[in-house]
């Protein structure tokens, strides 16, 4: 799988055409997910699939929390870190899809997060 784009050059398309290999995509996809959830890219797992046409973005990733003995002591802490865990990973659909769309000009038409487990973090997230 791959996506092609054309070039234009002082208004000129040039002739030939660029691929964006989908390891590619998947290492953006990775980053972009890891970034958002607070985990390394490498603790990311993607997948695609075609969804009519367009490419769907399946992930499985774990998520960053605090400490859970911290939050017991601060519950403000969870703010920190983005909120619940159910309201990061909704709002981390949409940074993904943008993000990913961004850097590769790829069409997708959804992001499907599962999350996996939990990794604990020290510190909050700066936003």
């Amino acid at each position: 799988m791959s996506i092609t784009a054309g070039a234009p050059i002082r208004g000129a398309a040039v002739a030939g055409h660029n691929r964006i290999s989908t390891q590619a995509l998947t290492s953006v996809a990775r980053a972009a997910a890891g970034e958002a959830l607070g985990v390394p890219a490498q603790d990311v797992r993607a997948e695609w699939s075609d969804d009519d046409g367009l490419l769907a973005l399946s992930l499985v990733t774990s998520i960053g929390i605090p400490p859970l003995t911290t939050v017991l002591r601060d519950p403000a802490r969870v703010a920190g870190f983005g909120g619940a865990i159910w309201d990061r990973a909704v709002a981390a659909k949409a940074e993904i899809l943008h993000r990913v769309t961004a850097l590769t000009g790829a069409q997708l038409s959804r992001v499907d997060i599962r999350i996996s487990g939990a990794t604990v973090h020290g510190g909050g997230r700066v936003r």
